[in-house]
C-alpha cells in the first residue's frame, strides 16, 4: 500500500522557511501572498493486509520518528 504523510509546523509555532518563502515570493512580483506555511511529504510503500493496519503501522513511524509531535502536526493518506 502507498502512504503519504503531509508534516506541517502546528500553527501556534513559528515557521522561518515560511516567512522566507513569503517575502521571496513578494520580492519577485507575487502580491497578495501571506501567511506562508511549509511542510514538508512523505511517501512510503508499507506491506500490510489492509488499510487500517497500513495507517496504524504509519502512524506508529509518525509518532517515533517521521514528526515531531510537540510542534508538528501529520494526515495519513492511505492508498491502495
Amino acid at each position: 500500500m502507498k502512504a503519504r504523510v503531509a508534516i506541517r509546523l502546528r500553527p501556534d509555532v513559528l515557521d522561518p522557511q515560511g516567512k522566507a518563502i513569503g517575502q521571496a515570493l513578494g520580492t519577485l512580483g507575487f502580491s497578495g501572498v501571506d501567511n506562508v506555511r511549509q511542510g514538508k511529504l512523505i511517501e512510503l510503500d508499507v506491506e500490510a493486509s489492509d488499510a487500517a493496519t497500513a495507517k496504524a503501522q504509519v502512524k506508529a513511524m509518525c509518532e517515533r520518528l517521521l514528526a515531531n509531535p510537540v510542534i508538528e502536526d501529520y494526515e495519513i493518506e492511505i492508498e491502495g
